[in-house]
């Protein structure tokens, strides 16, 4: 009698389990927090005027030099989800400089969104001194996430948002260099750029077997909104699935959609004008485009003296990015930067993006500490105000930039600049007053052609060049071709645009390879 007694109270509670397991579900997936939830308000703010934030930075804080902010250093023993089954974990950075408006930061877990508060005590002020009354209200300016990325066990940073819609992302191996940004208005027009800003975040907290991590953001600017979505996963080739709903709150003359950001100092089709130890200085040294017709394009980048804004038509493209091609040591020799361990930042389009064009800008720079390169993709056609635009793309931070390209299409390996000169009887080379290009094609295909291969060059430059020679041979060291481009400026004054392929016969064996010459040069 008493075992059926018991049996029946086990049953009852059983079933006030399963009916407990089966509401907490429910109501989970009733609740569950996504990108239309973010949407809802990015709409919201695109029908209303646009409220600019406002500063409550102390003057100490805002007046404050760049060596002064680096020493506000977060806490790491403090570290949000430090103490949970987590491979993730957060780091903040404090309001400072010109990162004078706080940023609200959210947590997302499977039941409820609660605001992560800003806490003085989780940063150390170093030598700092600040008044504690006149920072417990402040806020937080953006955050880092941690990973344990190159060694199990160490946490390492793989991505940092900090500052308008900035954010940084590397891969195994790979230090800081390009960034990439949420959205771009007017970039290189006469009436100045438009920063849109990530006002307002929202993170989920990751189960411990979680091997990606979920955010969102809620973008703001006086003429978009926008509600964006971020998957990073991190690893050798670290990528960000990006989905974004953006929506105009008045006419732009320029949208930028996936911008990515870097700096070219100097490099080889653009030697220092100073004697530097360091014979190349850049974060990204080309712009690659892979069009919808299955053109491959590679555009050097310069650093010109004069603004230079260069467009590409593309319809549909399958994708674009600013690479760093050059990954010997031996061309930056720099043990501080490392600049062959930048990683380069390509965009992968998802689903068919239409017409419009990829645009490079390229501004002059008298130093590393500028970001003097943008490049993005802007539709042809954008609709009225208030209606909803969807892009979605994958970001790779990679820098295995052979993985990139098919196997079939061989790809610009290096462009060499120098004076061009003609070897006399005597063998003595003298100038000739024309400018030589040497191009290196390497690539899969390319290197099991047989070395006697016809090659033949295809070449076009503008009105403001003729072109002296133009040569192709093969390279035994990369088992590739090599061209020699010759030619000779009209007018210095003006830039000098050039293209080049190598064919064999009626088949294209190369990208095309696109250049312009800046000005002055």
């Amino acid at each position: 009698m008493l075992n059926n007694v018991n049996n029946k109270v086990g049953l009852v509670k059983m079933r006030w389990v399963g009916a407990a397991v089966l509401l907490a579900m429910y109501a989970n997936n009733s609740w569950a927090f996504n990108i239309d939830d973010v949407a809802k308000q990015a709409k919201a703010l695109a029908g209303k005027s646009f409220e600019a934030p406002k500063s409550n930075l102390p003057s100490q804080f805002r007046e404050m030099k760049f060596a002064d902010y680096q020493q506000i250093q977060f806490n790491h023993d403090k570290a949000y989800w430090g103490k949970l089954r987590t491979p993730f974990k957060l780091e903040f950075y404090h309001q400072g400089m010109y990162f004078d408006t706080p940023v609200k930061i959210n947590e997302v877990t499977a039941s409820s969104v609660r605001e992560i508060k800003y806490n003085p005590d989780y940063f150390n002020f170093g030598n700092v001194k600040h008044d504690a009354d006149a920072v417990k209200n402040l806020g937080f300016a953006g955050f880092k996430v941690l990973y344990p990325l190159n060694k199990k066990g160490k946490d390492d940073e793989i991505t940092s948002f900090l500052g308008a819609s900035y954010f940084r992302v590397i891969g195994e191996g790979q230090v800081y260099g390009l960034s990439a940004r949420g959205l771009a208005i007017d970039t290189a027009l006469p009436s100045g750029e438009e920063f849109p800003r990530f006002k307002e975040f929202w993170i989920e907290r990751p189960k411990p077997q979680d091997k990606q991590l979920v955010i969102y953001a809620l973008l703001d600017s006086p003429r978009a909104s926008g509600a964006y979505r971020f998957i990073i996963k991190p690893g050798k080739e670290s990528t960000v699935d990006v989905q974004s709903k953006v929506y105009l709150r008045d006419n732009v003359g320029k949208l930028g959609v996936a911008p990515l950001t870097s700096m070219f100092l100097f490099g080889a089709n653009q030697p220092s004008p100073v004697t530097n130890f360091r014979s190349e200085l850049h974060d990204s040294n080309g712009l690659s485009i892979h069009a919808g017709n299955g053109e491959w394009i590679w555009r050097p980048l310069n650093n010109p003296k004069h603004l230079a804004v260069s467009t590409f038509t593309v319809e549909n493209p399958k994708g674009f990015g600013l690479l760093q091609r050059t990954r010997d040591f031996s061309r930056f020799q720099d043990l501080d930067d490392r600049y062959d361990l930048r990683p380069s930042g390509w965009v992968e389009p998802q689903g068919d993006w239409g017409k419009g064009r990829v645009e490079l800008v390229e501004i002059p720079t008298a130093d590393e500490t500028n970001d003097n390169i943008v490049a993005f993709w802007t539709p042809e056609k954008l609709p009225e105000p208030g209606k909803e635009m969807n892009f979605q793309y994958r970001l790779h931070f990679t820098r295995d930039e052979n993985q990139l390209h098919t196997d079939d299409i061989a790809w610009v390996k290096d462009t060499l600049r120098s004076a061009g000169d003609v070897k006399q009887s005597n063998l003595v080379r003298q100038p000739d007053g024309s400018i030589a290009f040497t191009i290196d094609f390497v690539g899969k295909a390319m290197s099991k052609l047989p070395e006697d291969t016809q090659v033949a060059p295809q070449v076009s430059v503008g009105n403001n060049a003729d072109v002296v020679e133009q040569s192709v041979r093969y390279n035994p060291v990369t088992k590739g071709w090599r061209l020699v481009l010759r030619l000779r400026v009209k007018d210095n004054k003006q830039p000098t645009e050039m293209r080049a392929a190598l064919v064999s016969g009626d088949k294209t064996l190369t990208e095309t390879w696109s250049y312009q010459l800046p000005a002055n040069e």
